[in-house]
């Protein structure tokens, strides 16, 4: 009994420090190109009927998902304005802000940041498919966790399970970077090989195929604040290409 009661308190130990680990490594360092008989987004609905339909519309037999389409409202900087794509180079522009990025915050690391994205990426898609509200709290900015709570219950109510199997994430690259004020803003772009199914309470595949792999592509907007002790990103806005 004794011995049980001690492997169950090592276990939970190990779990606690693996997604605090987690954590701090996205702090430290975190389709759609589909065939075209499958333009949707990640999660099956269609890109432009996502826009249209209400988020309470129970009658949809995929719920709408989080897509925080326009760029996060935060401030700009008091010393000078965020570049934009008018005044250089994407390229150069990515650069730029990641320079002003590491000199604000020294230990920025651009390779070291997308290993934590791409961990982060992983934990969120899974945790939002399993309904895991408690995992995604802390990742997600207060916005971003109310629409994916919205959208899980949304699910329930209609008697759907979300399966969603990431085969693998083929690219990560940072595509927008910039510093305002205290916040370092960073859009990283994901191709990913997925596998998403919708099935209903009686276990019917209602939406998605779950032989098929989906190459997709989500653009994923994080953010942290410099000046705070805290080392964690979280997310901000999520949107799919156009």
């Amino acid at each position: 009994m004794g011995d049980s009661y001690f492997d169950i308190l090592l276990f939970a130990a190990i779990a606690a420090f693996l997604v605090f680990r987690l954590r701090n490594v996205l702090g430290k360092r975190i389709g759609h190109d589909r065939p075209e008989h499958a333009n949707r987004d990640r999660f099956g609905r269609n890109n432009e009927s996502a826009r249209e339909q209400s988020a309470g519309d129970s009658g949809d037999k995929v719920v709408p998902l989080p897509d925080l389409s326009a760029k996060p409202d935060l401030p700009a900087t008091d010393d000078e304005p965020a570049a934009t794509a008018a005044d250089e180079p994407a390229a150069e522009g990515v650069a730029a802000g990641l320079q002003q990025i590491r000199r604000a915050d020294p230990g920025f690391s651009s390779d070291g940041f997308l290993d934590g994205a791409r961990a982060a990426f992983e934990m969120v898609v899974q945790s939002f498919a399993a309904g895991d509200l408690k995992t995604l709290k802390p990742l997600l900015s207060d916005a971003v966790f109310d629409q994916f709570r919205q959208a899980i219950r949304s699910r329930e109510q209609a008697g759907q399970r979300l399966e969603t199997t990431l085969v693998g994430i083929e690219k990560a690259e940072i595509v927008e970077a910039e510093l305002r004020d205290r916040n370092a803003v960073v859009t990283v772009s994901f191709g990913t090989e997925q596998v998403n199914v919708i099935r209903d309470a009686a276990d019917t595949v209602v939406d998605g195929d779950p032989t098929r792999v989906d190459k997709v592509t989500d653009i994923w907007t994080f953010s942290r604040n410099i000046r705070s002790r805290d080392p964690n990103w979280t997310l901000i806005a999520t949107r799919s290409p156009n």
